[in-house]
């Protein structure tokens, strides 16, 4: 190092300015992901004062996946469910635990780790009309598998080719499709049912459409939807660089429960209010 490096280095550490950490968080590219993308980066510069860029609605899985893997973002939210069927090509499982103990294995080789989960679990949910429901008598899966009429179902672009996705669940419930499901962005399910272009959605449980009361979610009785616990995935290296991280983000770990995601979601998709705002808001009453 040269004598003038040494000398701003100096005025630097003299002044207090030097550089601070800066970290980078990333999400997909749907509202609950946003939402949580901005609670964790207001997490870290309320709890460590470093400066975070955001990387928010980077995409799909994958997308977010290579993102973190390459070091292009430090963090995001992912779910057990997708980790291990997307990423992992694993087999769905049914337990909770096992599910969280498998990425957790499965991700060590890439130096990320999964930190303990947010405290909710956003599982599929086949959405269909309120209406629809009443006047065919549909509680369950089962029940919609019984109508003679086949459905015209919507979807994300991903839910029809995982191995948990539209292939399983139209042979765990013999559900009749007459014909190939409408992929759509996820955003666009919700008013693709209420103009009536499609009659079920596989939407998700903790949207918040599904407060809405011309929705409702019809029960997966067979358990057919493995878990999809939602958690932070970190690089190793973030960690290391950053010793105050991990207990930052532990803070968040089962706080966010599904009834406080749905209404965060809610307050974004149907109040239309900024993710950024709801989370502020989030964070500022304690994660309530």
């Amino acid at each position: 190092m040269g004598r003038t490096a040494i000398l701003v280095l100096i005025a630097g550490l003299a002044a207090g300015c030097l550089p601070k950490p800066r970290i980078v968080v990333g999400s997909k590219n749907f509202t609950e992901q946003v939402l949580l993308g901005e609670i964790i980066a207001g997490q870290i510069e309320r709890r460590l004062g470093f400066v975070v860029e955001r990387k928010l609605d980077l995409g799909g899985t994958l997308l977010a996946h290579e993102a973190l893997k390459s070091g292009s973002i430090d963090l995001y939210p992912e779910y057990t469910g997708t980790a291990l069927t997307a990423i992992l090509k694993r087999a769905p499982v049914r337990e909770a635990k096992e599910a969280l103990d498998a990425v957790r294995e499965g991700y060590r080789p890439w130096r990320l780790e999964w930190l303990p989960p947010l405290g909710f679990d956003n599982t599929f949910a086949m959405v269909v009309r309120a209406s629809s429901a009443r006047e065919q008598g549909l509680r369950t899966l089962s029940d919609a598998a019984r109508r003679p009429q086949p459905w015209r179902l919507g979807a994300g672009y991903e839910f029809t080719a995982r191995p948990d996705g539209l292939k399983g669940l139209v042979r765990t419930y013999g559900l009749r499709l007459g014909e190939e499901p409408v992929a759509m962005d996820l955003g666009l399910l919700y008013p693709a049912l209420q103009k009536k272009t499609i009659e079920m959605a596989a939407a998700n449980r903790t949207d918040g459409m599904l407060a809405r009361p011309e929705f409702t979610a019809l029960e997966d009785d067979r358990h057919y939807f493995p878990p999809y616990q939602c958690a932070i995935v970190v690089r190793r290296d973030a960690l290391d660089r950053f010793p105050g991280l991990r207990a930052a983000l532990a803070e968040l770990s089962n706080r966010i429960p599904d009834s406080a995601m749905r209404r965060m979601n809610e307050l974004v998709d149907v109040e239309h209010r900024p993710a950024a705002e709801v989370a502020r808001e989030f964070l500022s009453n304690g994660g309530e």
